[in-house]
């Protein structure tokens, strides 16, 4: 990995299938093409009167087919039928799916408003479907013993978060447990983290809700207990493509840009709920840079700041301002052109957890390392967890073996080696995928490519020196996405998991921290190191 440009990820070729047809070549008759069985001359019986070709059989089929191709002509509401006329640039009789564009540098302009998406708001009670206590009883256990534990080989993984915890737990003033929790459309819709933050902020405490992009970089983003607005207009570089010339996209994979002034984004505490009901402290993270702009900072309605992002070298800056702890909001307005924001982190100054759910849709661990690797470092040292998580695998299962299984691992290992290069002293784990499947008729099989991913993050985390959990056989392994889609846990797709089974996972997850949380007390209570 190089320090000032990214790695080029080498996505899998799509082929069109060959429009060639094999050519269909008519069988002479026997004794040769043009022989008369009968002696005459073009196939006629001998002594026949010639015969009239306008009045043939195939004369008349011609006649219809000149007719079928002038019908269309005589109405304008047939015109897409008319065979004679080029079609405008793009259609076609036939819609054919475009296909994918491919990602380059530059920007995309978000045009849809970012609003509270109520209907993707995970409830804090899930009621899991009562299906699923019949086959997958350890599903509906919100108590007890995790269906696997947290694979730690070196004994050592967890520690620095554990510990954290344990100064949580202790309520020593100041402390945060805080996760950074990356990952691919599960985490983007704040599935699965939702469920792990609150059980996390129920037991030791709400410290705040985290991490949140300036805008929802992709329709499915979203935030559970936090309320979001931002207006069309953002210009936007991500790492999934369109890519950033300078690499440089902040902590969650996308660089917002104004293109001039108006555009805002604002976030506020919960109104509703359980949790997010207060902060104590915003911080806007932004850039500074030779081209930059001014933007307003506003807290409550009034304004706080003026910040000009303008300056002679690009670097990275973070504002941050302090309120009484309680419901607040904080507006990010551009006043003109040039302002590049990343994102806005709420906490508060009690003891207790924070879990950034930092999401990209599309994403393979891979693509973090399309980020300027300095950059990436000062961000995550900026933001400074007692844990990092990496839940990948979904997207990794969609290339198959396309991408080479082997340069799926050496990526994965070098991305994970520069986030523990970053924070030395802070724990990383791996999630890993769940199972996959594909149906045909009545049968569900799971796909190839996910026991073998698994057993890759399961080698590098143990690699790296980072914890492990094994998702896909807590599920049951594999044809398990069957039996999930058969009892309301998996998703149509046969790919995501249901609100249901994102509440499973987030159990599980919680359930298996807990159980190694506390086996490390016992441990460090023992005077064992």
């Amino acid at each position: 990995m190089t320090s000032t440009s990214s790695t080029s990820a080498h996505e899998p070729a799509v082929h069109e299938p060959s429009a060639r047809e094999p050519a269909v070549h008519d069988a002479p008759p026997p004794g040769g093409r043009g022989a008369d069985p009968a002696g005459g001359a073009g196939g006629a019986p001998a002594g026949s009167p010639p015969r009239n070709g306008l009045a043939s059989s195939a004369a008349g089929a011609l006649a219809t087919l000149a007719l079928l191709v002038l019908v269309p002509y005589a109405h304008p509401s047939l015109s897409r039928l008319r065979l004679l006329t080029p079609l405008p640039e793009g259609e076609g009789l036939v819609v054919v799916p475009a296909p994918a564009p491919v990602a380059s540098i530059g920007e995309t302009t978000l045009v849809t408003e970012t609003t509270e998406q109520a209907e993707l708001r995970q409830p804090e009670e899930v009621a899991l479907p009562a299906a699923a206590a019949e086959l997958v009883p350890a599903a509906v256990a919100s108590e007890g013993k995790p269906p696997r534990p947290i694979e730690d080989p070196s004994g050592k993984a967890m520690t620095p978060f554990f510990r954290a915890l344990a100064a949580v737990e202790r309520k020593v003033p100041g402390s945060i447990a805080r996760i950074s929790y990356f990952g691919d459309s599960i985490v983007a819709s704040d599935f699965v983290t939702a469920t792990l933050r609150r059980k996390l902020q129920k037991r030791f405490g709400d410290a705040g809700h985290g991490f949140m992009l300036m805008a929802n970089a992709w329709p499915g983003y979203f935030h559970n207990d936090v309320v979001r607005l931002a207006v069309p207009g953002w210009q936007v570089s991500r790492v999934v493509g369109p890519f950033a010339k300078d690499g440089l996209y902040g902590l969650g994979g996308v660089s917002f840009r104004s293109q001039g002034a108006g555009v805002f984004s604002r976030f506020a505490t919960a109104e509703t709920g359980s949790y997010g009901r207060a902060v104590s402290r915003f911080a806007v993270d932004y850039l500074k840079h030779p081209e930059g702009g001014r933007m307003e900072i506003k807290i409550d309605g009034e304004t706080r700041e003026m910040i000009d992002t303008r300056a002679g070298e690009t670097s990275s800056a973070i504002a941050t301002y302090d309120v009484p702890d309680g419901p607040h909001a904080l507006e990010v307005r551009a006043h003109g052109p040039g302002v590049r924001a990343f994102g806005v982190w709420m906490e508060r100054d009690t003891p207790g957890v924070v879990l950034d759910a930092i999401g990209i849709q599309g994403c393979r661990i891979r693509f973090l390392d399309k980020s300027d690797d300095a950059h990436f470092a000062e961000q995550l040292r900026a933001r400074n967890p007692s844990l990092t998580v990496f839940h990948y695998g979904m997207n990794e299962s969609e290339d198959g073996e396309l991408f080479p299984l082997d340069q799926v691992e050496s990526t994965m290992k070098a991305v994970l080696e520069q986030v523990t290069a970053a924070l030395p002293a802070s724990s990383c784990m791996l999630v890993g995928p769940m199972d996959r499947a594909d149906k045909k008729g009545e049968v569900y099989r799971s796909r190839p490519v996910i026991p073998k991913l698994a057993a890759i993050q399961r080698r590098v985390a143990a690699q790296v020196g980072c914890g492990y959990f094994d998702t896909f056989g807590a599920m049951g392994g594999s044809g398990s996405m069957g039996v999930w889609v058969q009892r309301g846990l998996g998703g149509a797709d046969l790919a995501h998991p249901s609100g249901a089974g994102a509440e499973v996972i987030g159990r599980w997850l919680y359930l298996a921290l807990m159980e190694a949380y506390e086996a490390w007390k016992a441990s460090a209570a023992a005077g064992q190191p």
